[in-house]
């Protein structure tokens, strides 16, 4: 699916969780236009869980590791947040607020 059919599929209030969602990875409440759909185990790796992310804590996770990793060591939210990179990251993420947004930059380990 496409970013812009899954942006479509999320604003309809169906799609969205009917209470306040809670980022996995960095334990903040989501704004509606930041919240993003994260599978565990990648789809290509068969995955179909889903837990909800700020986009950029989502975007954090895909510029750190392959797919092959985050279906083999990083498939639950408890492995991501233990992994040393994205501690300093959630470190970082919670002095901003939460609408914040910024590019993130692909590791050169995973380009």
């Amino acid at each position: 699916m496409g970013k812009i059919k899954r942006k479509e599929l999320l604003a309809k209030e169906f799609w969205a969780p009917k209470s306040a969602a809670i980022c996995i990875l960095c334990k903040r409440e989501i704004p509606k236009n930041q919240m993003e759909a994260h599978h565990l185990i990648p789809k290509s790796k068969g995955g179909e869980h889903t837990e909800y992310l700020h986009s950029i804590c989502h975007r954090q996770i895909h510029a750190l590791f392959t797919e092959t990793e985050l279906a083999v060591h990083f498939n639950t939210p408890e492995a991501l947040i233990a992994d040393p990179e994205i501690a300093k990251f959630i470190a970082w993420i919670k002095t901003k607020p939460i609408e914040f947004n910024k590019r993130s930059r692909k590791s050169d380990r995973v380009k």
